[in-house]
């Protein structure tokens, strides 16, 4: 049950987990105001916030998104026989539905006889939608609302991969963001893909965040939709939510807009959100500031479906952190207690990047006459990497190199 911190929780919580776990390919974490976006209006991820734990600095060591959906829910999916509790039976799963508008995420994870794979086919229009019912993310969240309805399924996975493929809410969401005097923004549903240099016209940048921004409510008012069919933010009975990015966007903060921008890890495309709601109302409203992998929430997942920390979980569990494994985040939830990370490696196709509590130090490949270009930014401070201070620290380039 979603409660307010202090209250109890329903007595068969722990005995019969459900759980709803909500992963977005392409949502950035700037843009949202749970994370501070001030501008763009977010109300179902704000009460997700105000009811759970709110990972501050989840970032992915691939830009590869079949590698984040396979460290966030390969655990789910591949759960071995009987790990979710003994009211299953022996040698059956826990049910599974998974909700997709993107089939290729299922691929290689080894789906187990008992779940049911949902489609929503993704429609690719020149043109906005009418009716926002007809939208992708509506279709999605329809398909999704009907499968947490189900009785008999323990476990939803919804997955929404459309943000990189079309932005086709009504023009009504889109013009909350255009002020009267602001310069037409960019006409049609497919993301822009551009350069962005010295030529590029502002406003157009403008133009497309405003576009983005009228998207991203579109998928808070759905996300929202899903959130009350389960009880909403303050009486869902029995299921613990996470809601996850695989990628962020490249929205011209480092000379490139739309999805082509993943090249070299910036934070702009690495650094995703995530909220974790606990069943139980364990450290809610809380957040948590140091480095998470999706790894370590797909460790957290697995072991709250099973609903018993005697089970045996994935290799990697527990303090003993190995390269590439998750650790559970549970503790967290129970005693506010977890030894934190000290450095996250993250590869791109373009290059490296090694981000620690205090800094985020990229490694370009197209290495030049004296060695691949270093560029160092300061963290928290420098949220959005503007700032190159690597010819100022070249002690902590090179300790980190």
């Amino acid at each position: 049950m979603w409660t307010i911190a202090g209250m109890n929780p329903t007595p068969d919580s722990p005995a019969s987990p459900r759980l709803l776990v909500v992963t977005i390919d392409r949502l950035p974490v700037w843009m949202l105001s749970a994370w501070g976006a001030t501008w763009v209006a977010m109300p179902a991820i704000d009460a997700l916030a105000a009811r759970g734990l709110v990972f501050d600095r989840l970032i992915t060591p691939s830009t590869d998104p079949a590698a984040t959906i396979r460290d966030l829910v390969g655990g789910l999916v591949d759960m071995p026989a009987g790990a979710a509790g003994p009211e299953l039976g022996a040698g059956r799963h826990p049910p599974l539905t998974v909700v997709t508008d993107d089939p290729s995420v299922v691929a290689g994870l080894g789906i187990g006889a008992d779940a049911e794979v949902r489609h929503v086919a993704i429609r690719v229009s020149e043109r906005v939608e009418q009716d926002e019912s007809r939208t992708n993310l509506a279709r999605l969240f329809a398909a999704a609302v009907e499968a947490v309805g189900a009785a008999d399924r323990r476990i939803v996975w919804c997955h929404a991969g459309s943000l990189g493929v079309a932005w086709d809410a009504p023009e009504t969401f889109r013009d909350a963001y255009i002020d009267p005097e602001d310069p037409a923004p960019p006409f049609g549903a497919r993301p822009p893909e551009f350069r962005v240099d010295a030529e590029t016209d502002p406003d157009l940048v403008v133009g497309v965040r405003q576009v983005f921004a009228g998207q991203l409510t579109l998928l808070d008012r759905q996300l929202g939709l899903l959130i009350d069919a389960i009880g909403g933010a303050t009486g869902a009975e029995g299921w613990t939510v996470l809601v996850a990015g695989v990628r962020g966007l490249s929205l011209g903060l480092h000379g490139w807009v739309g999805c082509g921008g993943d090249a070299i890890p910036f934070g702009e495309t690495v650094h995703v959100p995530a909220v974790l709601v606990d069943a139980r109302g364990r450290s809610c409203g809380q957040r948590y500031g140091g480095l998470v992998v999706p790894a370590d929430l797909g460790v957290t997942l697995w072991e709250l479906a099973a609903g018993d920390r005697s089970a045996e979980p994935p290799a990697g569990h527990g303090d003993a952190v190995e390269p590439g494994r998750g650790r559970s985040l549970v503790p967290l939830l129970e005693t506010w207690s977890l030894r934190p990370r000290d450095r996250i490696i993250v590869t791109g196709s373009e290059g490296k990047a090694i981000v620690t509590p205090a800094w985020h130090l990229l490694m370009e490949d197209n290495a030049g006459a004296t060695g691949p270009r270093a560029r160092l930014f300061a963290k928290p401070d420098d949220y959005f990497e503007l700032s190159d201070v690597a010819n100022r620290c070249p002690a902590v380039v090179d300790a980190l190199r």
